[in-house]
């Protein structure tokens, strides 16, 4: 899905594109699967250079050449990228160069100067709002400068404004999904018996844990409300902390200690970092998401592709609208949304998908997840970036 316009382009001629991210394979995540699909929808329509993290080139997977840079610590990345970028704006003259977040703003804006071409940048949220000092005085004011800012949501947009970014060259791009093939019933079944699921309503939680997704206070203040109603109810989380994140710190052991503290451990599991295989058997097995994203100030939930990806699989999200969350869930379509931070709400909409059964919203929430296909999304950013 896209708003806004990009600029027009000859289409027959094959441009250089040099992308800049530090998002990227080895490290996993949403962002990370971002930027690859970022970087097969360039390679489709332009000559792709990419300067990235070490280990980067497997998942680069011939769509282009790379020069790769140490990806830890966050310093030795920056001083690399800031060679290696400079190095292929002298060697390659890239029409376009494209920093995959706000974080490698600085060094597509220097490569774009240096190779006197057009810069543009994916920004998520969170790379528009960081408090830190130093961030604000030195990686801000090159997001301001690029000539396209694609925003992944309608709030980053909005918060790209209020930073000073002109609206005239702002486009929204939302990120993409895998559109999930149906799971056979009896895999379900195989699934729920071998982890124990069989007879119990089962709320997942899918993601990264950070203090601003809001796991703590879930089950602090909304989980206890839905065990009343759901007795046998389980929660299960599939994820683990965020070491790499810009803001806060993982959050697994003080979860961890909660659930004890409470006594939930026959209602909570805790299953870490998971398989693409167990992660489709899991939103197949469970009967609603759960995504408690908290409103923060100075952090902020960019998009929320989980939601997206629950609803490919035909499983419907509970989320509070805060950030960028009503993009990802369509009220009452795809899950429910409800008003930030408001626990009674978000447990009542929990208790009104389980009465429902997921099944009454199975469909429309595939159909709502059809319209972010990774195909929509080469479309659309080709287009942002004037393809």
């Amino acid at each position: 899905m896209t708003e806004g316009a990009g600029h027009p382009a000859n289409s027959s001629i094959r441009r250089r594109v040099l992308l800049i991210s530090r998002n990227f394979p080895p490290l996993k995540g949403g962002m990370e699967r971002l930027n690859c699909r970022m970087a097969s929808a360039i390679a489709k329509v332009a000559e792709l250079n990419m300067v990235g993290p070490r280990g980067a080139g497997a998942a680069l997977q011939g769509l282009g050449s790379i020069r790769e840079v140490p990806l830890r610590p966050l310093w030795r990345f920056f001083l690399g990228a800031f060679g290696a970028a400079g190095w292929s704006a002298i060697t390659v003259r890239p029409e376009l160069t494209v920093a995959g977040s706000g974080l490698c703003a600085p060094f597509a804006w220097m490569a774009a100067r240096l190779s006197r071409g057009r810069y543009a940048v994916y920004v998520h949220g969170l790379d528009v709002i960081a408090r830190h000092w130093a961030y604000r005085a030195f990686w801000l004011p090159f997001i301001r400068r690029a000539d396209i800012c694609v925003a992944n949501s309608h709030n980053t947009a909005r918060l790209c404004r209020e930073v000073g970014v002109p609206g005239e060259r702002t486009v929204i791009v939302h990120p993409g999904v895998e559109l999930a093939d149906s799971v056979a019933a009896d895999d379900v079944a195989a699934f729920r018996r071998r982890e124990r699921w069989e007879g119990r309503p089962v709320l997942l939680s899918v993601g990264r844990l950070t203090a601003r997704k809001g796991m703590l206070e879930f089950v602090d203040k909304v989980f206890p409300r839905v065990i009343a109603r759901h007795p046998r109810v389980l929660l299960v989380v599939m994820g683990n902390d965020a070491p790499d994140a810009l803001t806060g710190k993982g959050v697994r052991d003080a979860l961890q200690a909660l659930v004890e503290e409470r006594g939930l451990g026959e209602h909570i599991r805790m299953l870490g970092e998971v398989d693409d295989a167990t992660l489709a058997l899991g939103y197949a097995a469970a009967d609603v998401a759960v995504f408690p994203v908290r409103t923060i100030p100075g952090d902020v939930e960019g998009f929320g592709m989980v939601a997206v990806e629950a609803a490919a699989h035909g499983l419907p999200t509970v989320a509070y609208a805060t950030g960028g969350v009503p993009d990802a869930v369509k009220d009452g379509v795809s899950g429910y949304l409800v008003p930030a931070d408001d626990t009674v709400a978000f447990a009542g909409a929990i208790d009104r998908v389980l009465q429902q059964g997921k099944s009454s919203m199975s469909a429309s929430s595939r159909t709502f997840a059809a319209g972010f296909d990774w195909s929509s999304f080469d479309g659309a950013l080709q287009k942002a970036l004037g393809f």
